[in-house]
């Protein structure tokens, strides 16, 4: 049995177009807020495809209406399941629970898509700047929400966030819990691209496809090479880069480049 037909706790997952793999968030009674199996299932899986060398994009969506929640608030209240016990039992809970998703997330060499399918709040506005790109349409919202429940981030939201708007409009909603959707979600920079509600998944399919078209190799150590340059100094940017050119300029995709290019037609990229 293939790992992904396996039945994963709060999330369905599924093979498209062979490089493809889309995940969903499967928790709608609670609009997909996050739970410890989801957590479980969700890093399992992106583990998986990462090193599944058939997979050359992942596109992570919600069940339903929402994306994701983010936390459960009645788990909140009653002090259970992630939320359970004190002050330091808390912080390892979310040291060993939630924050297993953002080092997940930032280790990942696979492209991945978060197709934000309506609400993204809190925590769920959080992994979608997890993700490379964010496509979306007139009815997605994203809210940092965290400060208006007299909560902070827990999950690497300060770290994600700025990344993708930048310091001042990160700051701007973390302070505000203002919400943001459609239009001028697009406008503030958190989605890439907005596609008319009803053909979402079609248009995501789309760009899934021209992802998965390119040569996986090199798009997976461009992506590493994106994340560490972020972080680091010019030369050390340029060291990985030297490295990275090294290793993909003598790939068989590279050679099938130059090759197709040369014959006027599209290049048949295999991995290798």
């Amino acid at each position: 049995m293939s790992f992904y037909t396996k039945q994963f706790p709060h999330l369905e997952v599924e093979v498209r177009s062979t490089h493809q793999l889309w995940v969903t968030l499967n928790n709608p009674d609670q609009m997909n807020a996050i739970t410890t199996e989801m957590i479980d299932s969700l890093t399992s899986v992106l583990t998986h495809a990462d090193f599944d060398s058939t997979i050359r994009v992942v596109v992570l969506t919600g069940k339903g209406k929402n994306f994701c929640a983010g936390g459960d608030i009645k788990a909140m209240e009653e002090k259970s399941g992630m939320f359970a016990g004190e002050s330091n039992e808390l912080r390892a809970r979310y040291q060993h629970g939630i924050q297993r998703i953002p080092q997940c997330m930032e280790n990942l060499s696979v492209p991945v898509i978060a197709m934000v399918n309506g609400a993204a709040v809190g925590a769920g506005c959080d992994l979608s700047m997890m993700c490379d790109l964010r496509v979306g349409h007139s009815k997605t919202k994203f809210a940092e929400t965290f400060t208006r429940m007299g909560l902070v981030p827990g999950d690497g939201g300060t770290f994600f966030l700025q990344r993708v708007v930048g310091y001042s409009k990160a700051m701007q909603m973390f302070l505000t819990s203002k919400a943001f959707e459609g239009r001028e979600a697009l406008d503030f920079g958190l989605m890439n691209f907005m596609f008319e509600d009803a053909n979402l998944e079609i248009e995501t399919q789309k760009l899934a496809d021209s992802i998965s078209a390119l040569a996986p190799v090199a798009q997976k150590l461009t992506k590493k090479a994106m994340k560490i340059s972020y972080l680091s100094d010019l030369q050390t940017s340029l060291d990985i880069l030297s490295g990275y050119q090294g290793i993909s300029q003598r790939t068989a995709d590279h050679f099938e480049a130059v090759k197709s290019f040369k014959e006027k037609r599209s290049p048949n990229f295999t991995g290798q």
